[in-house]
């Protein structure tokens, strides 16, 4: 019998705080069904795997990147907008950071399309409006964005700037 309260959204928001925590790598339906002491095989009713959980994580923490951004986004334009946008994906992973890693887990082709990582090249591609790039140049730029956001990230994040200055982000 499932325990009454457990449901497929409660799940995945407990599973993204429990990535916050312990890190993404850790998240499975086994600790999740720990957290809610609760069997593991009384999760299935709601998830498939954990592989299906940590999907379903991936697609909140998209979810919630894309929100944060076009909100920090209106009303900016160029530099602004470009420094507003850094400074979500920077605030974000600082606050959340097994949900920033799991806006990063691979997605099948299909899920992709329908997930909030579209928005994401979306909202890139309205700063860039104001540059005045052509195809292909827009895709490689924002490419080169993400890249240049993750980067700095994953840098801060692993200690990367503790031997110099403050960051500017």
């Amino acid at each position: 019998m499932v325990r009454a309260g457990l449901t497929t959204e409660r799940l995945v928001r407990a599973g993204a705080e429990l990535a916050d925590e312990v890190g993404f790598d850790q998240v499975t339906v086994s600790a999740l069904a720990r957290r809610f002491d609760v069997k593991t095989a009384s999760l299935y009713s709601h998830l498939k795997s954990s592989q299906d959980l940590k999907t379903r994580i991936a697609l909140l923490a998209l979810a919630e990147l894309a929100d944060r951004a076009a909100e920090a986004l209106a009303g900016r334009a160029g530099k602004d907008a470009l420094v507003a946008f850094a400074d979500v994906y920077r605030d974000y992973a600082l606050a959340h950071p097994g949900r920033y890693t799991a806006a990063r887990y691979p997605l099948d082709p299909e899920t992709a399309a329908a997930s909030a990582g579209v928005r994401h090249a979306q909202l890139t591609r309205a700063i860039l409006r104001g540059y005045d790039l052509a195809e292909p140049d827009q895709t490689h730029a924002v490419r080169l964005l993400g890249s240049v956001f993750h980067g700095y990230v994953s840098l801060e994040a692993a200690g990367g700037f503790s031997h110099s200055a403050p960051p500017l982000l």
